[in-house]
């Protein structure tokens, strides 16, 4: 087995351990009137391996091995998205929480829309 396999794998081992179905769909919670509350959780991750053989200008046979150089990285993200509530009748509760810079970023492409429209109907005035 190639060395960037053996890295590979090793990384992906511990990213199942991390992330299983019980990370995006919580444990219920029952509540003392009887109703179950499920939390709901949005998981993303990302992964990157890569590696090199260096030869340092010898030519690759049998008897000499080319030095490997290898590497490995993870990233996981876990974020609230809302509840389940089991009772009378069953509900989602989302969450949505963006903050203030969030907001304003998204908000952008409506704001240039608007000043466009401004700016033209103000040249369409001025050639009357």
């Amino acid at each position: 087995m190639h060395p960037i396999e053996n890295i590979m794998q090793t990384a992906m081992t511990e990213i199942k351990e991390m992330v299983d179905v019980n990370t995006i769909v919580g444990d219920a919670v029952v509540t003392p009137d009887g109703s179950t509350v499920i939390p709901i959780s949005k998981v993303c991750f990302g992964f990157v391996a890569g590696g090199g053989e260096y030869s340092e200008g010898r030519p690759h046979d049998d008897e000499h091995q080319i030095p490997f150089a290898g590497g490995s990285g993870a990233g996981v993200s876990i974020s609230p998205v809302g509840f389940l509530i089991l009772g009378k009748q069953i509900e989602l509760y989302t969450l949505n929480h963006k903050n203030t810079y969030e907001k304003i970023i998204e908000s952008i492409p409506n704001l240039i829309t608007e000043f466009a429209a401004v700016f033209k109907k103000d040249e369409s005035e001025l050639k009357q």
